[in-house]
């Protein structure tokens, strides 16, 4: 289970000051989680924080009991930032070989990695220079990489922009695929449809505050996802004033 306990992240000092996460509280069960929020709402502060890249100014995040800032926790968990960053003169397959070998132990080969590409769908890609390949196939090979040490925790930021449609569709199932083998994902994003089609729950963020946490179902109630989730932060704007 992720575990976030009342988590604050402040960033700069003085008049410089900005509080990006506040006494943000989460726990997270089931197998696909989406997370919502405008454009500077704190998403991405907080999976950067689960993952170790950032570390709370204050509060305690978990993985399965194991603090998250803890290296043990990194072999248990992936992640595709917002915007990967790739060695361009290395094929896609020398990429997956170099982020595994960042995994002491693991050594399961290039047919493990093989199965990585396909399920991402660039194996016919995998001896092209990454300098070659376009943006939707970046966000793939993205994809295909945080899954190199087999996590138990995924976590993706925005994997499916600059996707096209077959390109979502592909994504998306090897979500679902990834949560019936057991996995868990935990979703960032602002395509809403997305969220419906495979997210068992759903968490709202504004202003890095926790809005809404539970299931997709109640919290649209029969009405469409957009329409729900602007009316929840308009709900909260008008309490603030």
């Amino acid at each position: 289970m992720l575990s976030i306990s009342h988590v604050t992240k402040i960033y700069g000092k003085g008049k410089k000051r900005r509080l990006a996460v506040d006494d943000f509280s989460l726990d997270i069960k089931v197998p696909i989680f989406g997370f919502l929020g405008q454009n500077g709402a704190g998403k991405t502060t907080i999976i950067k924080m689960i993952t170790g890249l950032l570390a709370p100014t204050s509060g305690t995040i978990t993985i399965d009991g194991i603090v998250s800032s803890d290296a043990s926790s990194k072999q248990n968990m992936g992640f595709m930032p917002e915007t990967p960053y790739f060695y361009e003169r290395m094929t896609g397959i020398e990429f997956l070989r170099f982020c595994e070998r960042l995994f002491p132990g693991n050594g399961r080969g290039d047919e493990f990695l093989d199965g990585l590409l396909k399920k991402a769908g660039i194996y016919e890609a995998r001896d092209y220079e990454i300098s070659t390949y376009s943006k939707g196939m970046r966000q793939r090979l993205g994809f295909a990489q945080a899954l190199v040490n087999d996590p138990n925790y995924l976590f993706l930021d925005e994997p499916l922009d600059g996707l096209d449609p077959i390109g979502r569709h592909d994504l998306k199932a090897s979500m679902l695929a990834l949560a019936k083998e057991g996995k868990r994902v935990f979703l960032n994003t602002h395509i809403l449809y997305d969220v419906e089609e495979v997210c068992d729950e759903v968490g709202v963020i504004h202003e890095g505050k926790l809005l809404y946490a539970g299931p997709v179902k109640d919290f649209c109630a029969g009405r469409p996802l957009e329409e729900r989730f602007v009316e929840t932060v308009k709900e909260y704007e008008k309490k603030k004033k």
